[in-house]
């Protein structure tokens, strides 16, 4: 019988393990590539799931806790009970005393604004900071909001992880304006995805210039043109001196996004 040559065994078994193949590479990049993957699309989820978080839990109950003033009271944030204008912050308006059903209004001058503890960014004109007091008042439950005594606020993230935070506020526009006419909410501090996300919610489209949603001071369609898209977008930084978009060209990690002020109309 011939004699099993163990040293051959010995020198033979670690030149059979010189490395990884061509198909074990390949197998390694591509799971690798799925992980980063799923990375990647899960904060995408996240971030549209925290869009709808905002719609549903912050600006949708804001509208129900409007539409609850309204039937509780009759009469619309601020108006008067006995002598309604159906104006928001109507009951303080001194200007239009006489006014009568069918007069002119474009040139009339709107109440305050309403909000609370301190003047929404982006906000033109004085406001009344009363609108806590508005609602506890009639008894109407406000949403969670930031915390107890900011139900008016909400506070997130932007796309580059720096904290911004929502406000809300009330007012009437007179016919003409360009962010609608009539009793609307305002809402401050609304990064341009997130405007575009709520715009296409409650819209069905992300028009800046048409619908329920729009931007405050977008310039009215006199062309018959269609609708515009919202002008900001996410490479642009926030310019602390001059509150306005300051373009970068690229999408640094280092800088706030700028953000936007929209009108939400209200049915009454």
């Amino acid at each position: 019988m011939r004699a099993f040559n163990h040293a051959s065994l010995k020198h033979a078994s670690p030149n059979r393990q010189k490395g990884f193949t061509l198909v074990e590479v390949s197998l390694v990049l591509l799971v690798i590539g799925l992980i980063l993957g799923a990375v990647s699309i899960g904060k995408d989820v996240q971030r549209n799931a925290e869009y709808t978080k905002i719609k549903q839990k912050f600006v949708d109950q804001w509208v129900s806790a409007y539409n609850a003033h309204y039937l509780r009271t009759g009469v619309v944030v601020g108006d008067s009970q006995t002598q309604p204008r159906l104006m928001v912050n109507g009951e303080n308006h001194s200007v239009v005393d006489n006014l009568v059903s069918g007069q002119d209004m474009t040139s009339v001058t709107p109440p305050k604004t309403i909000c609370q503890g301190g003047k929404a960014p982006g906000l033109d004109g004085d406001v009344d900071l009363t609108l806590h007091e508005q609602m506890d008042r009639h008894g109407v439950r406000m949403p969670p909001g930031r915390a107890e005594g900011f139900e008016d606020r909400y506070a997130y993230l932007d796309t580059n992880g720096n904290p911004q935070e929502l406000q809300v506020c009330f007012q009437w526009n007179k016919p003409g304006n360009a962010a609608s006419s009539g009793n609307v909410m305002v809402i401050s501090g609304i990064t341009p995805d997130l405007a575009r996300s709520l715009d296409q919610m409650i819209d069905g489209k992300a028009d800046a210039r048409e619908g329920l949603f729009r931007k405050y001071d977008i310039e009215n369609n006199s062309d018959g043109e269609p609708g515009v898209e919202w002008a900001a977008n996410n490479t642009q930084a926030y310019d602390e001196a001059t509150g306005s978009a300051t373009d970068t060209s690229e999408n640094r990690d280092e800088d706030q996004v700028i953000t936007v002020v929209a009108t939400y109309k209200m049915n009454q």
